[in-house]
């Protein structure tokens, strides 16, 4: 029988349980690297319970696993309570039996909202936005490369065979026939991605080897945050099958492209249903360009939040279809902040910052920040961008730590973001960074062991 708790959950996973006895629930979170945490449990003692609990240290845990300082004191460790968000019910259909997954939302036990939780994080920068009566409306594009298994960190990644018995080719950008090498995952990631309930707007070949992009529909962020979190996991499983691994590091492989999360953003009036970026006669209004002048003076700050690793950094490199500053330009893919063509109610911005590495909760939140700040200082940008942007002078922060010390030192962003959100992001970050200072790179062995 279904469990009555189905009833209230999307009509896919009611689909997918159809006819099928329900095994078991994974009830997660994300953290601040936007791993999945929590626990799984059969779906019969799910049934009974109302509310879980996890520890809050969850929020303090590193990318290798260690545990940052907690920027509050002590280290106590109490339990949050997560309750579970019906509306993000969805199949995990890689398993062998029939499991479900759902997000849960992250509050004290005083039923306060947790503030370091990502997904909490998002939705106090839209409680924001709806105070002012404006609704953000989003549209994420998801990079990623399929690569050849690597079971050997200290061997670089190299891209995966294809059905043709040759290595992915790169620069093939927009090639359906290099779409076709690793068809069969493509085939799964679509089959999962039906199963879950969730629309691809298109898949198309980027510029790297077995370099591939997603584009996903225009939505609410939240939403569309849940199912990036949920894309990832998809993504891996569907690789997996086929014997390569699917990696969103920004710049996993040498002399290749990063993989991007290029965000569109357009702003709602909640009145009229009207996008603010444009006026009755189809003009470009001042509000649009205060939201690319918040973009341009608050995002060095917000560089932490959307290139949140090492590695992130090495993206940030002129010609390789990544930003090096804060130009905007309409229709130049060579601006860090680029006006799409469009007609004027899908008036947008689209930030070509934010790497496919990031969280997807914090890399909304944060882009979504700067936006807001420049709506409620109504400042201008500087004059469009005409040429190559590549020409302009470099703007953004050189490597994690010099991001984190932008972040620290912005009080505007920490009051959008939340203080304790920020002091307890840095720590992580900062431990992350330290603990990267501690590893020796080849390049070092191979210049500085016999010549220095």
């Amino acid at each position: 029988m279904k469990p009555r708790w189905l009833d209230d959950t999307p009509q896919a996973a009611q689909d997918f349980v159809a006819g099928r006895r329900l095994d078991e629930v994974e009830c997660i979170v994300a953290d601040i690297a936007g791993v999945a945490r929590g626990k799984a449990m059969p779906a019969s003692k799910f049934a009974t319970q109302e509310r879980f609990y996890l520890p809050n240290s969850i929020f303090l845990q590193t990318i290798t696993g260690e545990w940052a300082d907690n920027p509050a004191g002590a280290f106590t460790e109490p339990d949050m309570i997560l309750t579970p968000d019906f509306s993000t019910t969805a199949a995990a259909p890689w398993t062998n039996d029939a499991t479900l997954m759902v997000i849960h939302d992250v509050s004290d036990q005083q039923g306060n909202p947790v503030p370091v939780a990502p997904r909490n994080v998002l939705k106090r920068v839209l409680a924001l936005y709806e105070a002012k009566g404006w609704r953000p409306i989003v549209a994420p594009e998801m990079e990623f490369f399929l690569v050849a298994r690597n079971v050997d960190p200290n061997q670089p990644i190299i891209p995966p065979m294809g059905r043709t018995g040759r290595r992915a080719a790169a620069k093939q950008a927009y090639s359906m026939s290099a779409v076709d090498e690793y068809g069969k995952v493509i085939d799964d990631i679509y089959d999962f991605a039906e199963a879950q309930g969730f629309e691809i707007d298109g898949i198309l070949q980027e510029g790297g080897a077995g370099q591939i992009e997603i584009n996903l529909n225009h939505g609410d962020p939240v939403h569309l945050a849940d199912q990036i979190f949920y894309f990832k996991r998809l993504i891996r499983e569907a690789a997996l099958r086929h014997d390569c691994f699917a990696t969103f590091m920004a710049k996993p492989i040498e002399d290749e492209p990063g993989s991007a999360m290029h965000i569109h953003h357009s702003i709602v009036d909640i009145a009229t249903g009207q996008n603010i970026f444009s006026d009755p006669k189809g003009r470009e209004t001042p509000e649009f360009l205060h939201f690319i002048a918040g973009m341009q003076k608050h995002l060095p700050a917000g560089v932490a939040l959307l290139a949140p690793y090492v590695n992130s950094y090495r993206r940030y490199v002129p010609d390789f279809a990544a930003p090096i500053n804060l130009e905007w330009g309409r229709d130049n893919r060579t601006t860090g902040l680029r006006v799409p063509v469009s007609g004027p109610e899908a008036r947008r911005l689209e930030n070509r910052l934010a790497g496919m590495d990031c969280n997807p909760y914090l890399g909304l939140a944060a882009s979504l920040a700067c936006g807001y700040l420049g709506l409620i200082e109504r400042e201008t940008p500087r004059a469009e961008c005409l040429g190559d942007a590549y020409m302009s002078q470099d703007e953004l922060p050189y490597n994690l730590g010099d991001a984190l010390d932008l972040l620290t030192e912005s009080q505007a962003m920490r009051e959008v973001l939340g203080q304790e959100f920020v002091d307890v992001y840095v720590s992580v970050k900062r431990n992350e960074f330290k603990e990267f200072l501690q590893v020796i790179s080849p390049w070092e062995r191979e210049h500085l062991l016999l010549n220095v």
